[in-house]
């Protein structure tokens, strides 16, 4: 299994890596070691024929799970449905999620958890264009 490492960083940026993700295997959390105020990311597999052992919810943030390989099927309350790698599902608040590799191969994930409704601004509405020198 690969431990997430800081590489660098400094009070504006933090710069991780998780390693080779087809070497992957386990689920990590990055919030702390990234130093993230707004959001936690985590990185995770299931391997073949594996599912979450529980469902959860969360009282206040939604997830949104991005599927990078592998397949299987993720349910949301009552619903199910396919999920396959590039599939990317959001889970709203007070909602029972679970999923399962149904593939040969292990699926590995990424889950984003920040608070629901939270996202004030995004994009260019968030932005500001600046003029920097570059320094590579």
């Amino acid at each position: 299994m690969n431990e997430m490492k800081k590489i660098n960083g400094n009070e504006n940026f933090t710069h991780a890596s998780i390693g080779k993700l087809s070497e992957f295997s386990g689920k990590q959390f990055a919030k702390d070691l990234i130093g993230s105020t707004g959001c936690e990311l985590s990185f995770g597999t299931l391997d073949a024929g594996q599912a979450v052992p529980f469902f959860h919810s969360h009282k206040q943030d939604e997830e949104i799970y991005i599927i990078l390989s592998g397949s299987g099927d993720f349910q949301v309350n009552d619903t199910a449905f396919h999920i396959e790698e590039g599939s990317i599902v959001r889970v709203a608040t007070n909602c029972n999620r679970s999923m399962r590799n149904t593939s040969s191969a292990p699926m590995l994930y990424i889950c984003i958890q920040a608070r629901e409704n939270s996202l004030v601004q995004s994009t260019m509405d968030d932005a500001e264009i600046t003029e920097q020198p570059t320094v590579w």
